[in-house]
């Protein structure tokens, strides 16, 4: 058993999706295997778990200025904050016995809700590994995604995929197939650090300015599938293939290759749901395309949140001032090559 007097810590990357995305989502996985590509960035899902002597839980999201506190006994299925919830009352079951104990569970997140960065699911799986060191529960970074993803998905009913969860536990550029029976393989791609340094200085983020709700466009393609929508599922076939092909283009260095997969990757993306894109949506793409930007989609379901593009380095600040100049949070990004992480240390007096 771990020392509960402890404080424990851990943080787990967002991440971008460069192909595939909307293919690790059941029933279309289970019927016909999925398969996305994406990559983690230097943004951040924190999560901490201090020991508390008045028996008290309390849960607190910093970045949203939320604290919810509740006694030992108390029933916690009315928090409102249902991510810590959510994982408190599940490692609590399944490793310690079931007997809950005081503590003070801290987040924040690098990111607007809505970012289309995976940040629920880098929250869920920071929070997972952080009850993971407290407890001492023995779970590898394949256990840590899985129990993830069956909080968010299974016991709390959020509507998502599968990615996000392996994403922010793995870290890195990771190539992930979704398999039936709920068979999850990660393949971290080993990729020359020239072209991993190059791809890096050709990306830009922007935040669209909208957050959105993803569960409406996740369930419009998840009933498409379910419904033998053709165009639909030729879309979703198309998602996949992309990624097979963007993985090969970035393992050579053909970034011609990967402006061209990205910019069809964008279209058949849009075939699966009329709601991924909007008008404002597809103003911000005119405005980068017309200042440099070679190819480029938004991350996560679509709707809003953040869009990324491609660019020649030496155009890349032009492109960066041109979308801040119309609103866009725009901004380079940096990899982040690592996982989630978790750490302890001595409780504050």
């Amino acid at each position: 058993m771990s020392d509960r007097r402890l404080t424990t810590r851990a943080r787990a990357p967002l991440r971008l999706g460069l192909a595939g995305g909307g293919t690790d989502l059941s029933p279309y996985c289970d019927l016909y295997g999925g398969a996305v590509l994406n990559v983690t960035i230097n943004r951040f899902a924190f999560a901490s778990i201090e020991a508390r002597d008045d028996g008290r839980i309390v849960f607190a999201a910093n970045d949203l200025d939320r604290t919810e506190s509740f006694g030992i006994d108390d029933d916690l299925s009315g928090a409102a904050l249902a991510l810590h919830r959510g994982v408190y009352d599940r490692m609590v079951a399944e490793f310690n016995g079931g007997n809950r104990f005081g503590a003070t569970i801290q987040t924040n997140v690098e990111a607007p809700a809505g970012s289309g960065l995976g940040s629920s699911s880098a929250l869920v799986v920071a929070l997972v590994d952080a009850f993971r060191t407290h407890l001492g529960a023995p779970l590898g970074p394949y256990d840590v995604a899985h129990l993830a993803y069956e909080i968010e998905r299974l016991d709390l009913g959020l509507a998502g995929g599968k990615q996000d969860q392996y994403a922010a536990a793995f870290g890195g550029v990771n190539f992930i197939e979704f398999l039936a029976g709920d068979r999850v393989i990660v393949n971290p791609l080993r990729i020359p650090r020239d072209i991993l340094n190059e791809m890096e200085c050709r990306l830009v983020t922007c935040f669209s300015g909208v957050s959105r709700h993803s569960a409406d466009i996740i369930e419009r393609q998840t009933a498409s599938v379910r419904g033998s929508d053709r165009a639909a599922v030729e879309a979703m076939h198309s998602l996949k293939s992309d990624s097979i092909e963007m993985k090969r283009a970035l393992m050579t260095g053909d970034f011609d290759g990967l402006a061209a997969i990205l910019h069809h990757s964008w279209a058949a993306k849009k075939a699966t749901a009329a709601t991924v894109s909007s008008p404002h949506i597809e103003e911000m793409f005119a405005h980068a395309l017309a200042h440099g930007a070679e190819a480029g989609k938004v991350s996560g379901a679509g709707g809003g949140g953040f869009m990324f593009f491609l660019v020649d380095p030496p155009r890349r600040f032009a492109l960066i001032e041109a979308l801040r100049a119309i609103g866009g949070d725009a901004e380079p990004v940096v990899f982040a090559e690592s996982g989630c992480q978790s750490w302890r240390l001595p409780c504050p007096r």
